[in-house]
Formats: C-alpha cells, sequence, structure tokens
C-alpha cells in the first residue's frame, strides 16, 4: 500500500463584511443623526481626501466663500471701523493731556541756546529782559529766545546728576543699583511735588496765565544744573567748596526763578480779582512766587548733601 504524504490545508482568510444597522423604529424620534455608516470620500489613489465637508462647502472653498460672503464682509468692515474709531478716541485722550506739538516745542533749541542758558543760571543778575516774545499770539521757540523755558536742559542735566551721583558713590564706595535707583526716583519725586503744589496754588488763588504744566516743569527741572555744580565743587574742595556753590546755585537759581515767574504770575490780573479782597490777591501771588524760590536750595541741599562727605 501506498502512503501519500498530505501537507498543511491552506487557511483561506475572509473578511467578514460590515453589519448594517438596522434603521430605529419610525415612531421614535432622533436624537442625533447616525453619521456612522457615511464613510470619509477616498482621493483618487486610495487615500482619504484632505477636504471635509462644512455645511456643504469643502475646506479648499470654504475660505473663499467666507470672505465672499455678504455678511462676513459687512463684519470685517464693521470691525474695521470700531478699530478706527477706538484708534482716534485714544489718540485724542492722549493728545488732551500731553499734545505732541506743544512738547516739541520745549525741546526747539539749539547749542547756541543751551550756552545762552547755562550762564543766564549760573549768572542771572546782569540780564536785563525777562519777557518772553511772542511771534502772532504765539511764543517764540527757545532757540530764538532766551527766556523761554525748555525742557532739554532740565532733562539732560537731570541724567548728567544721575551719572555724576553713582561716580560720587563710587568714590566712597558706597556705590550699589538700589542706592542709585532710589537716587534718580527721590530726584524725580521732589519735582512731581513741586509741580503738583505749584499747579494747586495757582489755582486756588485763580491765576489766569499761560504757565503750562511743562512750563512748571521746566523751570523746577533748572534746580539739576545748580546741583551737578554744587556735587562737582564738593568732589574737588570738600566740604568748604560744596557749601560755597551750594549758596552761590541758590541765590543764583532764587533770582532766575523769581524775575521769570514775575512776569507770569504777578503780571497776570485777572479780571475776577478785582472787587473784595482785590488788594490781597497781588500780595498772595508775591509769595507762591516767593515760596517757589525760596523752596529750591532746601530741595537742593537734601539732593546733593548726602553726595560730598
Amino acid at each position: 500500500s501506498s502512503f501519500q504524504l498530505k501537507g498543511p490545508r491552506p487557511y483561506k482568510l475572509e473578511l467578514s463584511k460590515p453589519r448594517a444597522r438596522a434603521p430605529p423604529p419610525s415612531g421614535d424620534p432622533l436624537l442625533f443623526e447616525d453619521t456612522s455608516s457615511s464613510g470619509q470620500p477616498l482621493g483618487p489613489q486610495g487615500y482619504y481626501s484632505s477636504e471635509y465637508n462644512m455645511g456643504g462647502m469643502t475646506s479648499g472653498g470654504g475660505v473663499n466663500n467666507l470672505f465672499t460672503d455678504p455678511m462676513a464682509s459687512a463684519a470685517v468692515m464693521y470691525g474695521s471701523s470700531l478699530a478706527s474709531q477706538g484708534k482716534d478716541m485714544v489718540n485724542k485722550e492722549i493728545t488732551r493731556f500731553m499734545s505732541v506739538n506743544k512738547l516739541k516745542y520745549f525741546f526747539a533749541v539749539d547749542t547756541k541756546y543751551v550756552m545762552k542758558k547755562l550762564l543766564l543760571l549760573m549768572f542771572p543778575y546782569t540780564h536785563q529782559d525777562w519777557e518772553v516774545r511772542y511771534h502772532r499770539d504765539s511764543p517764540l521757540t527757545p532757540r530764538h529766545d532766551v527766556n523761554a523755558p525748555d525742557l532739554y536742559i532740565p532733562t539732560m542735566a537731570f541724567i548728567t546728576y544721575i551719572l555724576l551721583a553713582g561716580m560720587a558713590l563710587g568714590i566712597q564706595k558706597r556705590f550699589s543699583p538700589e542706592v542709585l535707583g532710589l537716587c534718580a526716583s527721590t530726584a524725580l519725586v521732589w519735582v512731581v511735588i513741586e509741580v503738583l503744589v505749584m499747579l494747586l496754588g495757582l489755582y486756588l488763588l485763580t491765576v489766569h496765565s499761560d504757565l503750562s504744566t511743562f512750563d512748571l516743569v521746566a523751570y523746577s527741572g533748572y534746580k539739576y544744573v545748580g546741583m551737578i555744580f554744587t556735587v562737582l565743587c564738593g568732589l574737588l574742595f570738600g566740604s568748604d567748596g560744596y557749601f560755597v556753590a551750594l549758596a552761590w546755585s541758590s541765590c543764583a537759581l532764587m533770582f532766575f526763578i523769581v524775575r521769570s515767574l514775575r512776569m507770569k504770575i504777578l503780571s497776570s490780573l485777572s479780571s475776577d480779582s478785582m472787587g473784595a479782597g482785590a488788594a490781597a490777591k497781588p500780595r498772595m501771588r508775591l509769595y507762591i512766587t516767593v515760596a517757589t524760590a525760596a523752596f529750591q536750595p532746601l530741595i537742593i541741599y537734601w539732593l546733593t548733601s548726602h553726595l560730598v562727605r
């Protein structure tokens, strides 16, 4: 008898067909739409297509349809108009408190003006004409009038004072960023307090003058020039040189403040000052002018005494 070897019977792989779901009874309402049986469309090479349906629109043409939609265009235009109105409102509020064109006026200086102004701050006793000149009801720029207040010299003098304070603290082995920052913030805060007190005094006395907040900041910031001179003399000549320079710069600054503000405050006699108490208001204006000038030496001493030892 012959034996026949038979190999293993090959298995046949059969894929089971997905069972179709029975539709729900027609009597019950559908809570959700059944989308399990709807497959994603295949591309020409057997891959799934990257486009997807969004309410009947594919992703390729949906963006274009979105921008061509009249409602979407109207919404974009409305949003742009709101943004433009908000920008105009912000610029209007900024201009209300700080005009850029007015700020440029206080920085319209040149080298000749800076040299004349520095000499006037240190030697004001020989100056005769203190009146600010006008052209067509507007004051001349500082480069054309040495009596006009500016913000360039106070700004540069403030920065120089901070650098000089750092050098003085370094010489005395007391330098640290915290001490220098405290020195800068204290000098700035004193100017802010002085300007606020001046504005409050002018408001209470109902003084109608052309003095603006920038003018008061400029006149208050001129003290940094005297502070630089005082600290330099203290570092070069010791305590004796410091007190001599303090006395000179204080007297010069007081004279400069009184003569400059006299044309602005004392000569501004408003119509509401007539009547009862009219004679007392010019005297009060003189007091506030002298008090502003007399306050300068105290601030100079307070901000410079700790730098010279």
